[in-house]
């Protein structure tokens, strides 16, 4: 028998330790602190994440229930409660920020070649939008939605995904009345990639400055949009593209934020029987193509519907803005921490969901993590019948 690591603690090795401490020196979040270093804090979020926990006093029942194991698991002593919430409360979340971005950076080499739907486009192809998470008012006072909705409150996520490995790149969370458009600004844009936004992003200003960058944008047309046309090309009608054209804004202030030609295509989506209307500044590429990496923005829907979904981000352990983000992002390191062991364990039969069940019930097992992950991909393979779909491909 297998008397070596727990899985938590095998899993807990792809975890880069030098980053993290690293982080933590830097922010001085063990200033002070006597037992429960942020590295524990860490590990019971982490275990919170993996087994669904609700509730600060489900993390603490759930912990110490397991007795030894917890020690074999590099959580050392019992985990009280109130010495969590204070540690949510009061040490940076910019630590778990940067352990993130790691993990991110991580992953993307893992990720590098991996398919999607744009084939043999070499540039980069990012998806940037926002979620929104509903909090109480009562509880989280700082998180107004709006100036419109006085009784509401909650907290944006803003995400540019990396299309090609689904994973996120940048993360900002704001309180829910900070527009998206805004946070256009803070993308440093990389000249050659397309960016793919929706038409809730359309600020000809901003994307004026995606073209300055050398970089490439696709969004789609608002209904009232005022242009005249330049020029218009052949189209294959067999692919669903009605119409490629060369225009040019007609209102003043649009045309002097964005006075270049753009490109408008008209697409016809049979599967869903509706019009879609998209802008691009990008004249190389066939219009086909620009349909479908429009098509590859829902990539970033299902990040944050798998997150929500998954990672129990739906009810907070902290009221404060640091407890939120200290959450919201151990959750993101949680998730990118899967696709890493999914990748380097060479689990190509398992979806991240189905890793992510097998890891919630065998934390505390003494099993090799790879031999686990082997048996559940051969179980898997028997009683899922050939024609069964796939929720998630990746």
């Amino acid at each position: 028998m297998y008397v070596g690591k727990t899985v938590f603690a095998q899993l807990m090795d792809f975890i880069p330790q030098l980053v993290f401490r690293a982080a933590v020196r830097h922010h001085k979040g063990n200033r002070g602190v006597r037992t429960f270093t942020c590295w524990q804090q860490f590990l019971s979020l982490v275990f919170a994440h993996l087994t669904a926990r609700e509730s600060l006093r489900d993390i603490e029942s759930c912990l110490r229930s397991r007795g030894k194991l917890l020690y074999h698991s590099g959580i050392t002593g019992y985990v009280s409660r109130s010495t969590l919430a204070d540690a949510n409360e009061h040490r940076p979340w910019q630590i778990y920020q940067e352990l993130g971005l790691e993990l991110i950076s991580i992953a993307r080499k893992l990720y590098h070649d991996h398919q999607t739907v744009q084939g043999e486009l070499q540039s980069t192809v990012y998806a940037f939008d926002s979620t929104n998470i509903e909090l109480c008012l009562t509880l989280f006072p700082w998180a107004h939605a709006s100036v419109y909705q006085k009784t509401s409150a909650g907290v944006k996520m803003h995400t540019l995904l990396d299309v090609r490995s689904q994973l996120p790149v940048v993360i900002h969370v704001t309180a829910a009345n900070v527009s998206d458009m805004t946070m256009l600004d803070a993308l440093m844009l990389e000249p050659g990639a397309y960016y793919i936004v929706d038409r809730g992003y359309t600020d000809f200003t901003r994307l004026r400055r995606i073209d300055l960058a050398g970089a490439f944008f696709v969004i789609r047309a608002r209904d009232n949009l005022r242009f005249h046309r330049v020029y218009s090309r052949p189209v294959d009608k067999t692919t669903g593209v009605r119409a490629d054209q060369e225009i040019v804004l007609d209102v003043a202030l649009s045309r002097q934020h964005y006075p270049d030609r753009l490109r408008r295509i008209r697409y016809f989506d049979q599967e869903h029987n509706r019009t879609l209307i998209f802008l691009t500044n990008n004249f190389l590429l066939d219009a086909y193509t620009i349909a479908e990496l429009y098509r590859s923005r829902w990539k970033v829907e299902l990040f944050f519907r798998w997150v929500k979904q998954h990672l129990g981000i739906k009810s907070f352990y902290g009221t404060s803005p640091n407890a939120v983000k200290t959450q919201l992002w151990i959750a993101i390191s949680t998730y990118v921490l899967v696709a890493i062991v999914k990748k380097e364990l060479k689990c190509v039969d398992l979806s991240l969901y189905t890793i992510l069940q097998v890891l919630s019930i065998s934390l505390f097992d003494k099993t090799p993590l790879n031999q686990l992950l082997a048996n559940a991909s051969m179980q898997f393979q028997e009683q899922v019948p050939s024609n069964q779909l796939k929720l998630f491909t990746f």
